[in-house]
């Protein structure tokens, strides 16, 4: 399965929490399983017509027990642009966003 998962956590000056809980239970399922390059998680900060910006979190394919833990909506992959690593393998970038393997 090739499926992309999202969570939006409203403003990212309330998202602590939710951030630390998504670190936690990737970290917890990252014992547990053989980790991969293709196991990661990803932010971004995207504007909405709203006044404050939304953050987005994104889970790889290989992340699916993390997402749905975290009721994650499956979503389309997403662009590189603006996102940042969360939590997994600096690796992920190359093997996930192959053409855009310069990170």
């Amino acid at each position: 399965m090739n499926i992309w998962f999202t969570s939006n956590l409203g403003d990212p000056m309330l998202a602590d929490e939710a951030l630390a809980h998504i670190k936690a239970v990737f970290l917890s399922q990252d014992k547990k399983i053989n980790s991969s390059n293709e196991m990661s998680v990803f932010f971004r900060h995207e504007s909405t017509r709203q006044v404050h910006c939304q953050l987005k979190v994104y889970f790889s394919p290989a992340t699916i027990v993390v997402a749905k833990a975290v009721d994650a909506i499956p979503c389309k992959k997403p662009s590189i642009d603006g996102l940042g690593l969360l939590v997994g393998s600096k690796e992920s970038w190359s093997v996930l966003f192959p053409r855009n393997a310069d990170f």
